[in-house]
């Protein structure tokens, strides 16, 4: 029997991570999660709204946020863990990632990214479509790297940062 996944935002987003919730499968080719439902203050389709997490923590093992807003994000991801909810790391199945990166909780793959070697990516990222992050970078806790942005080897990314789609930040020493 595959997990239960309750994914905080169903938006656009959402429903990105939802999707790659979806497509995961285990080491046997079954779906690792059985169901994946939203917690949403303005959607049809969420099951509840946020404030309701504490009241699903016994129906669902895993607890995802996928809010944009890298401040908002922080907060409840921070908020599900206190409540005992594992957070897990998403990664689209069409994502490359080095076998020597570290990719921490909450953070979500999305397709065709590239996480190259050496690099670390804090908890609670969204490193969307295409981004390319190369060997020896740190990303910060609760970033965005929007679509086709790049960053750099030896590029660094501050807390709470947005990189926008197609932004590229240098490396090595220089100053962004």
């Amino acid at each position: 029997m595959g997990k239960r996944l309750l994914i905080l935002g169903a938006g656009g987003h959402g429903k990105v991570v939802r999707e790659i919730a979806l497509s995961l499968l285990d080491i046997e080719g079954k779906p690792i999660y059985e169901l994946v439902n939203f917690l949403d203050d303005n959607s049809e389709e969420a099951i509840g709204r946020l404030r309701d997490i504490e009241k699903y923590k016994y129906e669902y093992q895993d607890a995802f946020c996928s809010i944009g807003n890298n401040i908002i994000r922080k907060q409840l991801l921070e908020q599900a863990m206190k409540l005992g909810y594992s957070v897990p790391v998403l990664i689209h199945p069409t994502a490359y990632i080095s076998s020597s990166s570290k990719i921490e909780v909450g953070t979500v793959v999305e397709p065709k990214a590239i996480i190259n070697a050496n690099t670390v990516v804090q908890r609670g990222c969204i490193i969307s479509v295409g981004a390319i992050i190369d060997h020896d970078v740190e990303i910060g806790e609760f970033v965005h790297v929007n679509a086709g942005a790049i960053v750099k080897a030896g590029g660094r990314v501050e807390n709470a940062k947005k990189l926008e789609a197609g932004e590229v930040v240098l490396g090595y020493g220089a100053t962004n």
